[in-house]
């Protein structure tokens, strides 16, 4: 056999093809993106190369992984049957999904059975974690979602709670955030105390429009069957048949911790949402969102579902720069540890050497 005999069997068996039937050419710009974009998306995550002539693709590399990116591809080729519009995002979701299968050891969770219905539309659970979060909720009244940002746990949270009202099962939802400043401050911003506070809460009006529209939004706004309000607010109310959801709750104190989860009534849910990793309290201010995780963690009747940087469902990047800086607070904190014990061995050289000369 020559070289060249040997390299083209070898290459045989690192390549395979498979054919996308109907062969339609709308549904395959669709499926391929721009300039292939979405294939080279695909192809980049699991280190293969990809390339198609019409309906007809061809893959080299790793052969599982290569019979992985295949069955991917045919499956967001069938969405495209559907009339679902392929992005990079949902490539990217797909891809997590994958792994969460990885991660039960093959078997396929069953999103479906736990997705949430609005008028905005379905949503689904992307990963494990989010998919344990939505049963807590449902089977909880006391709800702690915990985790970087990009995880899911506000939207999903006021997903939660918006069905909750179509379905009647609670007669108002309540969005609370602590007013803490981020670096800026309140007093410059322009307006009363409900229009400086206003730009804290976008996020959650934002999940809100998603769901249910600006306009019917606006009526039960108006209504008060949906109020947002900062957290001073909630001191001395008893919140009965309501949603009620602490966004940002790292910002919290220790106390105004307690005080909201004391406000909780009959017919009603609380669902706190944070990022311990995210603190923006005043120097020596412990969060009340870590306290209250540790005088909470086992007690009956109260669900926390811990994300991490694995569930990010945002842009790529966001989970590499969440990962990214994780590795450098590991690293300062090896560095300052290191600092410490130097410290400490100096002294007591310094002191056996005052032993000795004493």
């Amino acid at each position: 056999m020559t070289d060249q005999q040997s390299t083209e069997n070898t290459a045989a068996a690192h390549s395979s093809s498979f054919t996308l039937e109907p062969d339609d050419a709308q549904r395959l710009a669709n499926l391929c993106g721009h300039f292939d974009s979405h294939i080279e998306q695909i192809a980049d995550h699991y280190g293969l190369t990809i390339f198609n002539r019409g309906s007809k693709f061809t893959v080299e590399g790793n052969l599982k992984l290569g019979q992985r990116a295949a069955n991917l591809i045919q499956r967001l080729y069938r969405e495209t049957g559907n009339g679902t519009l392929i992005t990079p995002d949902l490539i990217h979701l797909f891809l997590q999904e994958e792994g969460s299968e990885d991660a039960a050891g093959g078997q396929k969770p069953n999103y479906d059975a736990r997705s949430i219905k609005t008028p905005g539309g379905t949503f689904k659970p992307r990963g494990p974690h989010q998919l344990e979060y939505l049963q807590r909720v449902r089977e909880f009244d006391i709800n702690f979602g915990v985790g970087p940002a990009g995880t899911g746990k506000t939207f999903l949270a006021v997903a939660a709670a918006v069905e909750a009202l179509q379905r009647d099962e609670i007669k108002r939802i309540l969005l609370v955030r602590p007013a803490v400043e981020a670096g800026e401050k309140l007093g410059f911003l322009p307006g009363d105390l409900a229009q400086k506070i206003d730009p804290y809460l976008r996020p959650l009006y934002d999940a809100l429009y998603e769901m249910l529209g600006f306009e019917q939004v606006g009526k039960l706004i108006e209504r008060n069957v949906i109020e947002i309000a900062p957290l001073a607010y909630m001191r001395g109310r008893t919140l009965s048949h309501s949603f009620v959801i602490l966004d940002e709750s790292q910002n919290t104190t220790k106390e105004q911790m307690k005080m909201f989860l004391t406000r909780v009534g009959f017919g009603s849910k609380a669902v706190i949402t944070g990022d311990v990793t995210q603190v923006d309290l005043p120097r020596g201010v412990y969060s009340g969102l870590k306290h209250g995780l540790e005088v909470l963690d086992g007690v009956p009747g109260i669900g926390i579902t811990r994300f991490n940087n694995a569930d990010v469902v945002r842009h790529p990047l966001v989970q590499r720069i969440v990962d990214a800086y994780d590795k450098f607070d590991v690293k300062e904190q090896q560095q300052q540890e290191a600092r410490k014990a130097a410290m400490m061995a100096a002294r007591e050289r310094d002191a056996d050497d005052e032993d000795a000369t004493s």
